[in-house]
């Protein structure tokens, strides 16, 4: 019965200590590889139409450069799916889905969105009146893209698995619309905002 006794705790103690060591060295490359997060900025757009019919029907025509920057030394990221979606006043009225690529460390590349097309689009009185003010003027404000992605990322050798980082939010951007016969005025380069780390997983975060 000793013997038996003594063959659990032996047992235990290994498993407990294998633990440990995985918990301490999973700490220790997580401080090494030390990512940084992800940087995203809105460098242009361009609205050349912006409609909406009395039955709330949209049609427009909204063009998006963003700017994608991994600053990390030693993080490829795979992007295997994008979707960005666009916002007017908290309300959605187009989504797109990008090309996947992969990004190695220290690049910077630039994501062209092209939202085209017609939606049903309910605005609220108070958010009618805002449009109606906002036609008259011909400028668009509290206009938004999210980015929606599912990634893989390699730290060093390591890959990961796929997984969904922090929707990417480019919000409270004021868009004015291009008419005939006018130029495209110069936009000052926005941030997105994105959660803690890009590289945690929302749906793990969530569990939480």
């Amino acid at each position: 019965m000793c013997c038996r006794d003594r063959c659990i705790r032996c047992i235990c103690c290994t498993i407990i200590t294998l633990v440990l060591l995985f918990i301490v060295s999973s700490i220790i490359f997580w401080i090494i590889i030390s990512p940084s997060n992800m940087k995203f900025h809105v460098t242009d757009v361009s609205l050349t139409q912006f409609n909406l019919t009395n039955n709330n029907t949209l049609y427009y025509n909204f063009k998006v450069n963003v700017t994608v920057r991994n600053p990390n030394n030693n993080i490829v990221v795979y992007y295997r799916r994008i979707k960005a979606i666009a916002w007017y006043k908290d309300n959605d009225f187009g989504r797109v889905n990008l090309t996947p690529f992969d990004q190695g460390h220290k690049n910077t590349t630039v994501l062209q969105v092209l939202f085209e097309g017609q939606s049903l689009l309910k605005l609220r009185r108070q958010q009618l009146g805002e449009y109606k003010e906002e036609t008259s003027v011909e400028v668009y404000n509290d206009m938004a893209v999210d980015f929606d992605f599912r990634i893989r990322a390699k730290f060093g050798k390591f890959k990961s698995s796929r997984f969904n980082p922090p929707i990417v939010q480019c919000r409270r951007l004021s868009v004015p619309l291009i008419s005939k016969g006018k130029s495209s005025p110069p936009f000052s380069v926005r941030n997105c905002r994105i959660g803690r780390s890009f590289f945690v997983d929302r749906d793990a975060e969530a569990e939480w």
